[in-house]
């Protein structure tokens, strides 16, 4: 007896445009035919291209099937064998939402059809929109429960901005699929999450929301987006941790592939259809969607622990046991790729800042995932390239890293150039709380990203781990860069002190936002999962100008 198949996500939209939108879905069988079919009794066939994601894996602290301690199944990264199949709906009429389904066929004849949802062609100008900011789901314990909300709170929304960190890493596939734990990516965004929460011993199960079935989803990459060196330690964390820069992979590893041999978004980039620019292909890009035009930028780089014990590759320093051994260094906080002025992505950022789809656009709207504006503790040090400094006697005594203030390239280069440009809203993530910004131009800066977990926020008692004694002045409290954050408008959360407090980071209060195009309002909602009963509570509003 063979199984009946089934499939591995539900469908998702990627890539409308004005006639035509793309479906996605997964399956862990190559099959013979899989299909969509669309329209009025779903008469209409459009066939699926297939494709064999290349790197996805499991390893020893995946928690997928039967595995549910570190290494009962898997002792070491194993390639799990997943199919993308992808079809274009092509005949749409903006406006129009159509049926849709998709069906699978197996090698033996034996076939799968998920539910039937709708689709629907990239929204006309003036199509008032809600579409939902999120970031950083990363399997946290909230975040089926965020996604659940959202759509009891707000319904359909028509569209997903999703600011990085998608899972925790890139190559392990149960993170997107189906970790057993109940949280992963897709299950989340699709209502198909199991995710327990347990508060004074009542136990609450959330499904996340049928959101991307519906509704396309344009994402950037974070720095959880990003795996190291492949093949060459022995788990999926420590691959991903072993990133180095391009430029020493070349050094080190003269004849090798240099994607190989440092870091690379293969999984990201198999998994996801996304716009393209010339420059940049997915990594970049810009997009108008109804009244907005979206421009995201590849602006991460590798987070490295500021503890300063000196047994781990960091932030300022060296792990002592590799010190003689370049080819084990972490390179400080790498950056993944050049936004500085005169690279390739800040000329290709100037070109689409004056392109005419930009200009005329009512909503400008940049997203990337590092924070140009937080509490949060990923701020420090400065976005910019680490200058190595070794100490010697005879041998290597340290390695450290400095971070000079003054060339962030986010606020030396690209903030300028958005403000000149009259970019209404920068939407960021990574830090995991929520709180906002605004400039003296009165561009706004928002950070909603505390949907699953938080390392908490930089403000009162709480300071930043920053190492003292360095030439550069790391800043311990607040926002480094010199904002003040925005108290939220309708309900703020009060601190001990009884004081309306300018942010949420919170492990029991989950936070997403929406940006309704129709009013220009993004409004920001708090659930308090300790209460599963409680009311969704809209805590905060503000309005982009229209241009």
């Amino acid at each position: 007896m063979t199984s009946a198949p089934q499939l591995l996500t539900d469908p998702f939209l990627q890539l409308p445009t004005a006639t035509s939108v793309r479906v996605v879905w997964f399956t862990e069988f190559a099959g013979v035919n899989h299909t969509v079919t669309y329209g009025e009794n779903l008469k209409q066939t459009a066939r699926a291209n297939t494709t064999k994601l290349s790197r996805t894996r499991e390893d020893q602290q995946s928690r997928v099937a039967n595995q549910t301690k570190d290494g009962q199944v898997y002792q070491k990264p194993v390639q799990r064998h997943i199919w993308r199949h992808e079809a274009e709906v092509t005949g749409l009429t903006p406006g129009m939402r159509v049926n849709y389904r998709v069906t699978s066929v197996q090698e033996d004849g034996k076939s799968v059809d998920s539910d039937v949802f709708s689709l629907a062609a990239t929204p006309k100008s003036d199509t008032p929109l809600k579409i939902l900011l999120t970031s950083d789901h990363q399997l946290k314990p909230m975040t089926a429960a965020n996604l659940q909300k959202v759509v009891e709170t707000v319904g359909r929304v028509d569209g997903v901005w999703f600011a990085g960190d998608l899972v925790n890493v890139s190559d392990r596939a149960s993170e997107w699929f189906d970790d057993n734990v109940g949280g992963a990516l897709f299950p989340g965004l699709q209502g198909r999450a199991k995710y327990e929460m347990t508060h004074n011993d009542v136990k609450t199960t959330y499904t996340g929301g049928q959101i991307i079935q519906y509704a396309p989803m344009f994402t950037c990459i974070g720095n959880h987006e990003v795996m190291g060196r492949f093949a060459r330690t022995g788990s999926l964390n420590d691959e991903f941790d072993d990133t180095i820069p391009r430029v020493v992979a070349q050094k080190i590893y003269p004849d090798k592939s240099l994607i190989d041999n440092s870091f690379n978004t293969n999984t990201y980039e198999e998994i996801f259809s996304l716009p393209k620019s010339k420059e940049g292909g997915k990594r970049y890009y810009a997009v108008s969607f109804g009244d907005v035009r979206l421009v995201v930028l590849y602006a991460t780089n590798m987070w490295r622990t500021p503890n300063l014990n000196g047994k781990h590759k960091g932030r300022y320093l060296e792990a002592e046991k590799d010190l003689n051994n370049p080819e084990n260094w972490g390179y400080g906080q790498v950056i993944y790729e050049p936004i500085a002025k005169g690279s390739k992505q800040y000329n290709w950022l100037e070109s689409e800042l004056n392109s005419p789809e930009f200009q005329q656009a009512k909503y400008k709207v940049v997203m990337f995932h590092h924070p140009p504006h937080t509490l949060g503790d990923n701020i420090v040090p400065a976005y910019t390239e680490p200058v190595q400094i070794i100490e010697r006697d005879n041998n290597i005594k340290a390695v450290r890293y400095e971070y000079p203030k003054d060339a962030d390239y986010i606020i030396r280069d690209v903030v300028p150039i958005l403000e000149a440009s009259n970019v209404q809203l920068v939407f960021y993530g990574h830090s995991h709380l929520w709180n906002r910004f605004v400039s003296s131009s009165g561009m706004h800066f928002l950070e909603t990203s505390n949907v699953g977990n938080t390392y908490g926020a930089a403000w009162g008692d709480r300071k930043r781990e920053v190492p003292i004694g360095y030439q550069e002045d790391y800043v311990k409290l607040g926002d480094p860069n010199g904002l003040e954050p925005i108290v939220p408008t309708i309900a703020p959360l009060l601190g001990e002190d009884g004081k309306p407090m300018p942010y949420i980071a919170s492990n029991d209060i989950t936070v997403f936002s929406i940006f309704d195009t129709g009013t220009g309002m993004i409004s920001s909602y708090r659930f308090d999962t300790r209460k599963p009963d409680s009311e969704v509570l809209k805590f905060d509003e503000f309005k982009l100008n229209s241009q």
